[in-house]
């Protein structure tokens, strides 16, 4: 008996018959049928006949696939699809990531390969193009990555839109391997959370929140009151500010409130009673801005008065982003578990916080290596004279 959904049925003269779809060379669809007299015959012949329409349509689509990429493989220009892929970024991307990746299209890809067409952009063009330091182009290893980056994306977006071959750039430069991150010393650390406690006023409530939490410093600055929730004791990250290049001609740059570096960022991080306490000791009613009352602080005015109170406390001028740095490894210094911290930082995997942020100090390498040989020590009966190093 025939299945619900087959194209097989009884005539009334007693036959059986089966439709099938199948396609013409022009493109459009039609149906053919087959008679038999028996459903079994009919079933047999029909998946035959399938079989061979779908392989005959496969075949046909390669081939008009083919005609495609034959015909944009020599006429489609590199600029062309560039200007096309720009264009979906900025519909598609957040505007600081349009900026940034136009910003870069415009410094160094576009007059370099704006004549070249898609099939013939390889490593070796771009090697000698963009990145032959004989013509003067001495551009860092993280910025070529940047650029090829961008290029493997219009080459994508080329393949997908364009129906051009797929062709991907491999990154044979290797990473400016600094895994150093330098975090402030611990004599720093009293020297400056005493200084912040002293006048206590909103600016220095930043930093202390800073380097309690890990906030980055374009969150710090466009932190609302209405962010912090002090009765549950948890602060809502959900946006940033930054400095961003303008397209107006007004002016070169704007200050724009955005959302977070990423999907991740968006978080929530729990704050402690001293933390609420000293909240409440800066909070003003009417403040909607944490640092800059009804509007968001320019995070280099913020970036320069940090700086200032270290200057005044006489040590090292670190940079801003070193508070996130330094609040990382005292958490894992003092046992918090990586996850619990990567979901603190806003990271979207655990090795990020590992292989960037987390480095344990000398002292807690001293610390781990004296308990291993106290360990040691009581496997032989006895104490070690070097617990105490």
């Amino acid at each position: 008996m025939p299945r619900r959904g087959e194209n097989i049925h009884k005539r009334n003269d007693g036959r059986w018959e089966g439709r099938y779809r199948y396609r013409e060379a022009d493109g459009t669809y039609k149906y053919k049928s087959i008679y038999g007299k028996t459903y079994r015959e009919i079933k047999e012949r029909l998946n035959s006949m399938l079989s061979q329409s779908n392989a005959a349509n496969e075949l046909l689509l390669k081939d008009e696939q083919a005609q495609f990429r034959d015909c944009y493989k020599s006429n489609v220009s590199f600029k062309e699809v560039s200007e096309k892929w720009l264009a979906h970024i900025e519909e598609t991307r957040k505007y600081s990531t349009y900026i940034k990746y136009l910003k870069l299209y415009e410094r160094y890809i576009k007059e370099t390969l704006q004549n070249a067409y898609i099939s013939e952009i390889s490593n070796d063009l771009v090697a000698e193009k963009l990145f032959n330091s004989d013509l003067g182009l001495n551009i860092s290893t993280n910025i070529k990555h940047s650029i090829l980056a961008i290029i493997n994306q219009i080459l994508k977006y080329a393949n997908e839109y364009y129906l051009c071959p797929a062709i991907k750039l491999s990154n044979k430069y290797p990473k400016d391997r600094n895994n150093h991150i330098e975090i402030i010393k611990h004599s720093d650390q009293a020297l400056l959370l005493k200084y912040l406690y002293q006048d206590i006023d909103v600016s220095k409530a930043g930093i202390i929140l800073c380097i309690s939490t890990g906030l980055r410093l374009g969150e710090i600055c466009s932190l609302k009151w209405e962010d912090i929730d002090l009765d549950q004791t948890i602060i809502h990250v959900n946006s940033t500010v930054q400095r961003i290049a303008s397209l107006n001609q007004e002016s070169k740059t704007t200050l724009m409130i955005t959302s977070p570096k990423s999907v991740f960022s968006v978080r929530e991080i729990p704050i402690s009673k001293e933390i609420k306490e000293l909240l409440l000791q800066v909070k003003k009613c009417d403040q909607g801005y944490l640092l800059g009352g009804d509007k968001p602080m320019e995070p280099r005015t913020y970036q320069n008065r940090f700086k200032k109170y270290l200057r005044e406390i006489k040590v090292k001028e670190y940079n801003f982003h070193i508070l996130r740095h330094t609040f990382a490894t005292n958490c894992i210094d003092n046992g918090m578990d990586v996850k619990s911290l990567s979901e603190i930082l806003g990271h979207s995997d655990v090795q990020i916080t590992l292989n960037k942020y987390v480095h344990p100090t000398m002292e807690t390498k001293r610390k781990y290596i004296a308990a291993l040989s106290s360990v040691y020590s009581q496997y032989c009966g006895q104490t070690s004279r070097w617990t105490s190093i």
